[in-house]
């Protein structure tokens, strides 16, 4: 299958790391030119060295997405190293634990800066090239969304405020013929994931529980499964596809876990 994305330009937030390096690989691969955005200098470093050693193009911008400015910074940066900017992956963000006891109003704000703002601030800035290019938008988005979690109303209400997102710039965007859609990952296992199991009393014991309520294959889905959705989405193959919440989660939002 030709996905037609051979030399455009994905600009991807959180993009040194996890999620976001799986898509970028998966774009380089593919022949696209990955941009990513991350906070991680080292890790972002290490990925633009592997990419280039394999003598794919990409680009690496380090900064804070929490700032306003940095957004459009990283957009107009992108735009003067490539010349364009043909999609926007809003990725970066991090499951917090900013709960409705083990929080605050501050916290809770912050969680929102933290994993919501910047995807409106990417979108916002990067719209008039978007527009240029008859580009598209594909938002990350979580389970929590969908079956809550606990604990973590900050990082649950920004994935809500998303897929609601995604919905409303579908909508606007439809005379640029700009798609707009999120995919919806359930249980990952990032760097991040392995951080938070090591935080844990007994990590292998509570990954066994995650693991035994996944219900196709009783498996974590791999960054890479979540990567080839993205750049389903973002190819031409897709090109009739918006609005969509798209999920690569092993059915464990829409089976009955009790099925383990």
């Amino acid at each position: 299958m030709d996905l037609q994305i051979k030399e455009k330009v994905v600009l991807i937030t959180g993009g040194a790391k996890g999620i976001g390096a799986a898509i970028a690989r998966a774009c380089a691969h593919e022949g696209a030119i990955p941009v990513f955005v991350d906070r991680d200098v080292e890790a972002g470093k290490q990925l633009q060295s592997e990419l280039q050693s394999a003598g794919q193009a990409c680009g690496q911008i380090c900064v804070d997405l929490q700032v306003a400015e940095n957004c459009s910074s990283a957009v107009e940066r992108t735009l003067r190293d490539f010349g364009r900017l043909d999609v926007l992956v809003n990725n970066a963000g991090t499951n917090d634990r900013v709960g409705l006891e083990q929080g605050s109003p501050e916290k809770y704000l912050a969680s929102l800066q933290r994993n919501l703002l910047h995807y409106y601030n990417m979108a916002h800035y990067a719209l008039p090239a978007l527009k240029k290019s008859h580009g598209c938008i594909v938002n990350i988005a979580s389970k929590t969304a969908f079956t809550g979690q606990g604990g973590t109303s900050g990082y649950a209400s920004s994935k809500g405020a998303i897929l609601a997102l995604t919905r409303e710039w579908a909508v606007e965007l439809l005379p640029y013929g700009i798609r707009v859609n999120a995919v919806v990952p359930a249980e990952v296992m990032t760097s991040l994931y392995k951080e938070w199991l090591s935080s844990l009393p007994n990590p292998e014991e509570k990954l066994q529980q995650i693991v035994s309520k996944i219900p196709l294959g009783k498996r974590m889905t791999n960054a890479e499964e979540i990567a080839a959705m993205v750049l389903f989405l973002l190819s031409a193959q897709a090109a009739h596809i918006t609005a969509q919440f798209l999920f690569v989660d092993g059915g464990y939002v829409h089976l009955d876990r009790a099925l383990s």
